[in-house]
């Protein structure tokens, strides 16, 4: 592999070509001394919340690590090599503690021993029992299966590298945890041919039958003969059984294994395969799958369903297939398949009383499925409890609804009674969430305790957040609230139930200068909560700075919101103007009250990371972050049929806001964002002169190349023409003079951002002199992973805000 010691950042055509041959840059050593730390673990705890597993992480990838081999076929990106994910990020150490409430209970956790040296972990699984966990660990040739005992705190590796994760998680565990259920590559697995030196058959021909297959601008997809080849080779896989000595059995014969889920008795397994003929128009959720039930033997049950190719759905976002789908166990039975099929064709268009219905069908599944409920949206779930009570979900987008009824799973001829209907982004009539129990199967179901189960809420009203916790009646809908957070000067999240009788809840807790860290609360006492980890805070740089969500109005009335930071040590009596930097958003809305909302909290810790602007407090800005930018469009009015207009009414107010305060040179501010923030970004330059300059990442900025609907917009180009070129800042790119640095990963996976819209963008800025650089990062996708990448990209944020916006005019 080549060394990437520099590379061309900036690509243009035509006359007056311009480049800057340069090698990775880093930034000031104040905002340097940030970004360069190591990053806390993340953990895993058990059902009973008896164990914790501390799993660490490299905070950064390295260019080597991003620039190992990669494939892209069918939606995936696949390191052929070593056959797993090329952008998984791995754990690289494990470490387990007990879980006790008593004053030693932050203790250090203990290392796990017998771990690969170079660990790269990804793909746990707690065991049935959990007395151990499974994970794959990935060496340089391909992928092993481990285990972990917490008996003996020591790992051991079950399979030589020849497990197949290129479709996700290669490993099930039997019911009975002695044995688990891994894809392995077929032992005549074929090699892969070379698109390049490989000779072409015939052309390439793509047919349209005269059936709408109006989709969504898809990258990485397949495109020819070799790349199906390539495709099947990859994910083709055979099952095997291995026990926790190592010995594997050869469970069942080489197929596409896409899924594979066990009941919740674990007598029958659901697997599901994809089929051919596959497609260049969308990626591998589209193809045809089959669905297959076996025994725990392997022996065929019943061929449950077979999906086909999917290129033609009915036009909007709550457009689904005929047929079978969401089919999956249901949590409160041996053996029972639940899946939902529409009444309405699929097609949103079709006004009926009940979009879909939801059927259930016991082993061994040749029987006629029992209909359990109708939904009057899309349905999005079960959460099963006991034999009284269930409840369902379903929701619309197009009225941003959601709805949840209570089922009797005992008696599925009583109609479903809706209990909550509501908008689901409106943040301040959230009920909450139920808590869940797991039960003898092993699966969670709701947490029943004599009719009542408990809503874990995240409590934000205009006031602020205040998380919660209610007990609420099943019979009676009649809800009581048993704890309600008061803190003002930190934050607590609401992690789960310990024990409701005893009044023990997990909590999580920080503030703007303390990291946040695990305790258990006892809600009937007056005691403090006990620390359960002890995570330290690496940005001490700034644990002082000056934190606070400040509300404002847009001109039509509108309440919006934002996070603003001043510089450490900024006196504000005297209230010096600064340079500022906004960085946001957008989101979409069907009502003003709920774009109204804010879901911020000043207490929250404050943690950088590549991706904000609050570096820069370090180097004398003001920043606004998270500054709220609702696109509203009420009853018959879509959002984005004045998203300009109300892009620069949300800009203008937030500027306004700040300058007000009195802390900000408002002829000093800057405006980023990244992907639809991007978008934004460009648009307030070309339609406004509220900005000194820009930073647009990994944007799109030509609507036409997303013809068929794009972010919250389902209308398409021929519907809404006016609208797809009002909101492409590359059609007013005569317009445009603000100074506006464009960053792109130059292998962008993202649905719509090709690189290819910021090298487009750029040619047009450049045509018409206006001031631009385009950043283009070698290897890097739609979010970037390398440190050495990072590094730079904040190195040019800085470079092109203290010449544009700091120094602006000097």
């Amino acid at each position: 592999m080549k060394k990437l010691t520099s590379f061309l950042f900036v690509l243009v055509a035509g006359l007056g070509f311009a480049q800057e041959d340069i090698t990775y840059q880093k930034p000031p050593q104040e905002i340097l001394d940030l970004v360069d730390f190591q990053r806390a673990p993340s953990i895993s705890m058990d059902s009973q919340k008896e164990q914790i597993v501390f799993m660490y992480r490299n905070t950064y990838k390295t260019l080597a690590e991003i620039s190992e081999e990669e494939m892209r076929l069918a939606g995936l990106r696949i390191n052929p090599k070593t056959n797993i994910s090329s952008t998984i990020t791995y754990v690289n150490n494990i470490q387990y503690r007990k879980f006790k409430v008593n004053p030693d209970s932050h203790r250090d956790p203990v290392q796990i021993k017998g771990l690969p040296e170079d660990a790269r972990l990804a793909n746990f699984a707690w065991s049935p029992d959990e007395t151990m966990m499974a994970f794959t660990h990935t060496t340089l040739t391909g992928v092993e299966v481990w285990i972990a005992d917490f008996k003996t705190l020591t790992a051991k590796k079950l399979t030589e590298a020849k497990a197949n994760a290129n479709l996700g998680n290669p490993i099930t565990w039997f019911k009975d945890g002695n044995s688990l259920l891994v894809r392995m590559l077929p032992k005549d697995k074929p090699e892969l041919i070379d698109a390049k030196t490989a000779l072409p058959t015939g052309p390439i021909v793509t047919v349209s039958d005269g059936s709408l297959a109006q989709n969504r601008t898809y990258q990485d997809l397949l495109k020819n003969k070799t790349d199906e080849e390539n495709f099947d080779i990859l994910t083709t896989s055979e099952l095997f059984k291995v026990d926790l000595n190592g010995k594997t059995t050869l469970w069942k014969e080489k197929a596409i294994y896409r899924s594979e889920s066990f009941s919740p008795d674990g007598n029958y397994i659901m697997i599901s395969t994809i089929e051919r003929p596959y497609s260049y128009i969308v990626p591998l959720g589209r193809f045809p799958v089959t669905t297959t039930i076996y025994d725990k033997n392997g022996k065929l049950v019943s061929e449950f369903d077979k999906k086909p190719l999917i290129e033609d759905l009915p036009k909007g976002f709550m457009a689904v297939q005929t047929g079978k789908r969401s089919v999956s166990w249901r949590a409160d039975k041996p053996a029972t398949l639940v899946y939902a099929e529409a009444l309405d064709g699929g097609d949103p268009a079709n006004e009926v009383e009940f979009r879909d219905e939801i059927f259930q069908i016991e082993a061994p599944f040749n029987g006629q499925p029992q209909s359990i409920a109708k939904t009057i949206g899309r349905y999005s779930g079960i959460t099963w409890g006991n034999e009284n009570y269930a409840l369902l979900s379903d929701y619309w987008w197009n009225t941003r609804n959601t709805k949840t009824y209570i089922l009797n799973p005992s008696d599925f001829s009583q109609k479903p009674q809706i209990i909550w209907d509501r908008n689901y982004q409106d943040n301040y009539s959230n009920p909450g969430s139920p808590e869940t129990k797991r039960n003898e199967y092993g699966r969670y179901v709701l947490d029943i305790q004599n009719d009542n189960i408990f809503l874990l809420g995240d409590g934000y009203t205009d006031k602020g957040q205040f998380p919660f916790i209610d007990e609420f009646n099943l019979k009676t809908l009649k809800s009581k609230r048993l704890y309600q957070s008061n803190l003002n000067n930190k934050k607590e999240d609401i992690n789960s139930v310990l024990d409701i009788k005893k009044g023990e809840i997990l909590v999580r807790m920080e503030s703007k200068n303390e990291y946040p860290n695990y305790y258990v609360r006892n809600i009937k006492s007056k005691k403090a909560p006990v620390q359960i980890t002890n995570f330290e805070n690496p940005f001490k740089k700034i644990e002082n700075v000056h934190k606070e969500v400040i509300k404002y109005k847009r001109e039509d009335g509108l309440e919006l919101s934002g996070t603003l930071y001043l510089p450490v040590g900024y006196d504000m009596k005297k209230k010096e103007k600064l340079p500022m930097i906004m960085w946001a958003y957008p989101t979409e809305y069907k009502d003003k009250s709920s774009a109204g909302q804010t879901t911020s909290n000043p207490n929250e810790f404050t943690f950088p990371n590549y991706g904000s602007p609050i570096y820069w407090v370090t180097r004398g800005y003001v920043v606004l972050d998270d500054a709220a930018f609702p696109i509203v469009g009420e009853g018959d009015e879509q959002p984005n049929d004045t998203f300009v207009e109300q892009l620069v009414a949300n800009a203008k107010a937030a500027i306004d806001a700040v300058d007000k305060l009195g802390y900000i040179d408002r002829n000093r501010v800057a405006v980023g964002g990244h992907s639809y923030g991007a978008f934004m970004t460009a648009n307030l330059l070309s339609h406004s002169d509220l900005f000194a300059a820009g930073i647009a990442r990994s944007g799109a900025y030509n609507r036409t190349l997303t013809p068929f609907g794009f972010q919250s917009e389902e209308r398409n180009y021929w519907e809404a023409p006016e609208v797809y070129n009002t909101m492409s800042p590359f059609m007013s790119a005569d317009k445009m003079k603000t100074p506006l640095l464009l960053i792109h990963g130059n292998d962008d996976n993202n649905s719509g951002t090709y690189t290819m819209q910021s090298e487009r963008y750029f040619n047009a800025l450049k045509g018409f002199g206006a001031p631009t650089r385009l950043v283009l990062l070698p290897k890097e996708s739609h979010g970037y992973a390398a440190k050495e990448s990072i590094l730079h990209v904040i190195w040019e944020q800085d470079e092109w805000l203290e010449k544009y916006v700091k120094n602006k005019g000097r």
